[in-house]
Parts: C-alpha cells; sequence; structure tokens
C-alpha cells in the first residue's frame, strides 16, 4: 500500500535554486513531459535525450535526493474519479494564519495551501471523497468553524482551460510568455470505477521507485503482469481518469521562486473565446473559469510560474497584450503552507469525519 503523504512546509532554509546542468534540464523537461506507459520508461526517456539508461537512473536519483524532483508518480484527475474539488479563499487571522492553515492541512483532502497577499490570505485546494457524508461544503462548514476563519469564499471550477504543471527548465522567459495553440476546454466528469481501477490507483499512487522498469512492483501487488497494468493504465487514460505519469517538481529547488495567480475580468461573452487563450500561454499551469461576486469580478484564473516575480509578470502581461483583456489582480504567494499529491480511496477521508459527526 502507498505511504501518505506528508505536507510539505516551504522553508527558507534549503529552498534556495540548485545549480543544474544542460543534462538535468533536458531531463527534468523529458521526465515532466514525456514519461511513457511502457516496461523500461527511463530506456525510452534516455533514447530521447542521446544518454544511456544507467545515466538516466543515476541522475533521476540525485534529483530526487537533492529535492529537485518531488516525486515521480501517476496523476489522476480528481473530479473523474468522482470526488468533488474546489478552490477555496479564506479570510484568517492575519497575525497568526499559521494556525488556521494547520487545522486546514489536517484534512487529507487539502492538497495546496499558500499565504497570498490578499484579504482573503489563505488559499487552498479542498476534495472529498464520492461517498462522504459531510460532502464538500458541510466539510467546508467544519473547517472555516475550527480554523476560526472569518469569511470563506467557495471557488469551484466552472469550466477547465488547461491544467498541467510543466516548468520549462531549459528555456528562458520568452518561452514562458509565448502563446502557444489553443485547445477545446475540458470538461471533466465522473466515470465508473471498477475494483481493479480502485486496486491500480491505491497501488501506483505515491511514489514511484527509480528502477528500470517502476510499473513492476505495483503489478506485482496487485497479481497482474506488467503488460496488464499497462494496458489498464492506458485504458483508464483514454477514460480520462489518469492524466499522465510525471515528475513534480520542487519548484524554488528548480529555479521557480515565483508563481502568481493571475485573476482577470472577463466579459461572459468572451470567455469561451478568451480561456482558452489564455490557457495556451507556455508559462501557465491552471486556467479556469470561476465564480464572480459583487466584490470578486474576477472570472478567468491563471496560475503563473516563473523564476522570479518579474518573469510571472511578463507572462501575465504577455496574456494581457495577446488577449487584450487588462483588467487583472495578481496574487503572490508568500508561504506554502502544505503541498501534496492527493492520495485517493484511503481510510483517512472516513477517519477525518468520523472525528466530526
Amino acid at each position: 500500500m502507498a505511504s501518505v503523504a506528508q505536507p510539505k512546509i516551504r522553508s527558507r532554509a534549503g529552498g534556495a535554486a540548485v545549480p543544474l546542468d544542460e543534462l538535468d534540464k533536458r531531463l527534468l523537461n523529458l521526465l515532466q513531459g514525456s514519461f511513457p506507459l511502457e516496461p523500461r520508461p527511463y530506456a525510452r526517456v534516455a533514447e530521447l535525450a542521446e544518454v544511456s539508461e544507467d545515466e538516466v537512473l543515476r541522475r533521476t536519483q540525485r534529483l530526487l535526493d537533492e529535492r529537485i524532483i518531488r516525486q515521480i508518480t501517476p496523476i489522476f484527475d480528481t473530479r473523474v474519479l468522482g470526488y468533488s474539488s474546489m478552490l477555496v479563499a479564506a479570510k484568517v487571522d492575519a497575525e497568526h494564519p499559521h494556525r488556521a492553515a494547520q487545522v486546514i492541512n489536517a484534512h487529507p483532502g487539502v492538497s495546496h495551501n499558500y499565504l497570498r497577499n490578499h484579504e482573503f490570505n489563505l488559499w487552498f485546494t479542498i476534495a472529498t471523497e464520492p461517498d462522504s457524508k459531510l460532502g464538500l461544503e458541510g466539510t467546508l462548514d467544519v473547517l472555516a468553524e475550527e480554523a476560526g476563519a472569518e469569511s470563506v469564499r467557495m471557488l469551484p471550477t466552472l469550466r477547465l482551460f488547461k491544467i498541467r504543471m510543466d516548468l520549462e527548465m531549459e528555456g528562458g522567459t520568452e518561452n514562458l510568455s509565448a502563446a502557444g495553440v489553443a485547445e477545446e476546454p475540458k470538461d471533466p466528469t465522473p466515470i465508473e470505477l471498477s475494483e481493479l481501477d480502485m486496486g491500480v490507483i491505491r497501488e501506483l499512487q505515491g511514489d514511484m521507485p527509480v528502477v528500470p522498469e517502476p510499473y513492476a512492483p505495483a503489478a506485482e501487488r496487485i497479481g497482474i503482469g506488467t503488460d496488464t497494468l499497462l494496458e489498464h493504465l492506458e485504458s483508464m487514460r483514454e477514460r480520462r481518469a489518469l492524466r499522465r505519469v510525471a515528475a513534480i517538481l520542487f519548484h524554488r529547488r528548480a529555479g521557480f521562486s515565483a508563481n502568481g495567480m493571475g485573476v482577470w475580468k472577463v466579459p461572459d461573452e468572451q470567455i469561451m473565446e478568451i480561456g482558452p487563450r489564455m490557457a495556451a500561454f507556455r508559462g501557465v499551469s491552471h486556467c479556469y473559469q470561476r465564480p464572480t461576486y459583487e466584490d470578486w469580478p474576477y472570472s478567468v484564473f491563471t496560475m503563473a510560474h516563473g523564476r522570479s516575480k518579474e518573469e510571472c509578470d511578463s507572462v501575465l502581461d504577455a496574456i494581457a497584450e495577446g488577449t487584450g483583456i487588462h483588467q487583472r489582480s495578481t496574487l503572490y504567494s508568500s508561504t506554502e503552507f502544505k503541498k501534496i499529491r492527493l492520495l485517493y480511496f484511503t481510510e483517512d477521508f472516513k477517519r477525518w469525519e468520523a472525528e466530526r459527526i
């Protein structure tokens, strides 16, 4: 069974960027975007990088040991798996936000939690299981009370334009600011999961081993062959339950010290045109349409990543120039209270609820 992921707390000590050579950067790009569903995926990465498989394995392990790579793991689609999820902005005690963050982080469905430069200062993502007794809104009610939040704003995804966290390691600001091809908006809908689906998720989620055949241990635990597991993973990808398998990086250690959440006031009649165009920028990892409020007119959210605040601003400025949308606010994170890859179909959710019902 996969081990429970522990929250990663940003530490200024040991959090600075680590020098990387050109092959490191090349491998990091490949491991983020081209880790295949094959028996020997590192051999394929080696072929693309034009080095030996042993060299890729050695460097990958070093990048993990030096905390450049957080983990190599399957990335499943939360909503396709039937979980309810949401971005939440909370207004908590500005003098002691860590106290509220500690309460919120205790929920196993909270994967990201940041302090941001806004009146609503705590921003977190949360998910609840398909059979949750409290449900998403009930869970938020409990968390808001326990955390002493003055106000909570729910910002569910109305439309998903992009979700793909790749840090561009080889290119510079011009690459991050470049517009790509706009894609059709994605609309994740839950699917019916088989027992094998859930078994595969339970055994494969979490850290994958850095070995020539990294899928084999999970296949053995499930009691199927590696080829059968890979065929099933391909089926899960076709059904959109599995987005991909990839390396997840420690942003700051990889040189990306800034992330800016650019929120845009886009007229309703332009959202379906503008959203995909904003999502196409290389420096944008996430792009969503979210609800507006009387005091919150921003309908499209873009998460930009850069090696500095200035580089994030360049990405967002390029979006404004490219789309003609200039009414925006940018929220920068000052503290990362939690960042994990969500673990699905564990007992942690039920235990958390059982203590509160």
